[in-house]
Parts: C-alpha cells; structure tokens; sequence
C-alpha cells in the first residue's frame, strides 16, 4: 500500500518523534510498501522547497523553509502539501503528533479534506494542552483513526476528544539489536552500583531533578557506592555541570554528551541500572533499549514507561523523587533484589519490537479506512 507519513521533524534532527518516523517509515519501506514522509525539517544539506530524497527506500518531500535555529515549521507550505497529497493519492495519511505541531496538523487538516483515510498518533504526554487541542481539532478531525504511542499517553487523547476510541501504537526498535550478552544477573558485583541515565538535556527531561536524586541517594550510602553516567545532549548541560561542581559530585556523575548508539550499548553492558526521572514521558525509546539490553530500569509511574517495564519484576516504578533515591539506596544495598529484577530483565526481553509495531500500525491504517467510508 502507499503511506505518507507527515511530521513537522524528521532526520537529519534527532529526538524521539524523528528516529520513530524514519525507523518505523523504513520497516514499511522493507516489507514493500510504497512509502513517503511529508516534513518541515530541512535536508543534511539544507534541502527544501519540495526536493525529493530517498531516505532508505522512503521517499522523504522536504517541505521545510530556512527560519533562524532551522525551526521544522513552514506555514506556507499548505498549498504545496495539499498538492503532493493529490499527486501521491496514498491509501493512508499517518499523521505524528506532539504537543506542539503545527505542520503536522496541517497535514491532518488537508487530508481529511481530500477525503484521504487519516491515523493521527500522539507521541507526547498532552497535559496542560488538552482544552487547546479540543478546540483546534473540534469537529475537524471526525472521521479519523486517533492513537498514542502509550495507554498513558492514550488517556489525554481520549479526554481530548471526549472519550473517542483511542489505539495504540507503540515505538519500535531492533530488539536483537539490544540482545544482552553473558549469564543473567547484574554486572556490578559487589562493587558500586552503576547507574545510567540517556536522555536529551532538556527541562522536560529533568536532568537537573536526576542530579538531584542522586545526591540524596549519595547521601545514604557509603562513599563510592553509586556512580551514574548521562548519555545525551542539550540546553541544560551547563546547568547540570555547574551543579555537578557545586555539589561535589564529579566523582559520582559523568556526562559524556551525545554517543553514537554503539558507544551506548557498550556503556549499558557494563551498567546495572536505568534511571528515568521524567514525568511527562510518553513512551520512552531509551528506557526500552536499556530493558531489552537487560537493565533494571528505574522510572515515575504513570509513564510510557510501565509500558515495558512491571514494577517489582524487571524494574521498579516510583512516585516522586525522593521515592527515586530511595529505590537507589535499595538497589545498591539489597544486592539479591537487583540480581533478581536483571535476571527477569535480560531473559525476559519486551514484546515492542518492529514485528508489534507494524502490526499495530496497519491495524490502525484499516481503520482509518473504515471511518473514512
């Protein structure tokens, strides 16, 4: 079948949304589909104005505009969308969705109008823009297969558009790509307890809150018990390297910024636990890489997150922060505890692997074509 994806981010950017889309455009483009992305993101080399690239066998319409910090939106692309949209006819229109879209929701707007069966999937937590949301869409967006990477995620959509059936179509990833190596059990022996967090350095990730936990569990423990190590990137790096100093923790916290995905499985073969501190995670591709290499992922309930990990089985989920450090200090104390949760980790891998993901994509895509008639 002919799919288009449309998402105001793609790749050469990175984030959640863009490696989704790509990875999950190019599965499709394997299993033979006929398959094109529709994104505001500028080319590698800046391409724009409607060029077209093949991006892996996906045919990638760069519909972007040069705008200060290369900004993935471009209001005047509607007429030139609207006409790709004819030319192509797809079967289906995949929407991707975060808090904030507006080339994406433009998109939507235009293949509803065209008569274009439509799947929208939100890959964000929508708390704080639910009314909004109720509002741009309104009547709009009737007719249209609506999902969310998560049933957290889920949840707000359905209250957005008041209790409509809500699918789910979870990220994907290569789990034999994550596949751990060696015996089960933790890596850390008796030594300290090697934690490892892979996040963007962003306040919705809240690196300075993990900061945080980890002094207060440092606080509980004798010296040298627990190390953290932070795969990534952004905004806040320099926030949390002046606070690494302030507090004294440079012998506890390494940030070793932005690694290439081999370098970060390396790093979790020698790691024993994944820390994520964010509330507002909507699924979370890092915590589920660290699962499927075996990790015992320590996250906030009420994530994307409990997804793929059960609390007390193969992770555990916490509260609040304190609730956090404390799970810590437990985990670097009880060491049966944690040879037990990285046992269940790494030989019980999670199911959200590409093979679930097509699958609940399609069905997504054969009901979008129900509710278009």
């Amino acid at each position: 079948m002919r799919i288009c994806h449309v998402s105001d981010c793609y790749a050469p950017r990175t984030g959640g949304i863009e490696s989704q889309v790509r990875d999950l455009a190019r599965e499709q483009a394997r299993a033979g589909h006929d398959v094109h992305v529709l994104t505001a993101t500028l080319g590698p080399h800046g391409e724009r104005g409607g060029i077209v690239e093949d991006d892996g066998g996906v045919q990638v319409h760069r519909l972007g505009a040069r705008l200060p910090f290369e900004l993935p939106v471009n209001p005047a692309a509607v007429p030139r969308m609207r006409s790709v949209l004819r030319g192509l006819a797809p079967d289906v229109v995949h929407v991707h969705a975060g808090v904030v879209s507006p080339f994406a929701y433009d998109g939507a707007r235009l293949a509803v109008g065209e008569g274009l069966p439509v799947a929208i999937t939100w890959h964000c937590m929508l708390d704080g823009v639910v009314p909004a949301l109720r509002v741009l869409a309104g009547r709009r967006w009737r007719g249209v297969a609506l999902s969310a990477v998560s049933e957290a995620a889920a949840d707000r959509v359905r209250t957005a558009f008041g209790g409509a059936p809500v699918g789910i179509v979870p990220n994907g990833m290569d789990l034999d790509a994550w596949r751990p190596d060696g015996a089960p059990g933790p890596r850390g022996g008796d030594g300290a307890l090697r934690c490892v967090a892979t996040m963007r350095l962003a306040p919705r990730k809240r690196g300075l809150a993990l900061l945080g936990v980890v002094e207060d569990a440092l606080a509980q423990l004798e010296p040298g018990a627990l190390t953290l190590e932070v795969l990534g990137d952004g905004p806040q790096r320099g926030a949390m390297v002046r606070r690494i100093a302030r507090r004294g923790l440079q012998d506890a916290v390494t940030l070793r910024g932005r690694v290439p995905r081999d370098a970060v499985r390396a790093t979790y073969a020698g790691a024993d636990v994944f820390v994520a501190p964010a509330v507002l995670e909507a699924f979370g591709v890092a915590a589920l890489e660290a699962r499927a290499a075996g990790l015992v992922v320590v996250a906030r309930a009420g994530t994307g997150i409990a997804e793929f990990v059960t609390d007390g089985v193969d992770g555990l989920l916490v509260d609040d922060d304190a609730g956090m450090a404390r799970t810590l200090v437990r985990l670097a104390s009880d060491r049966d505890l944690l040879h037990r949760l990285a046992s269940h980790a790494r030989l019980h891998r999670p199911v959200q692997g590409w093979r679930t993901t097509l699958a609940a994509a399609q069905a997504e895509y054969a009901r979008a074509a129900a509710l278009a008639g």
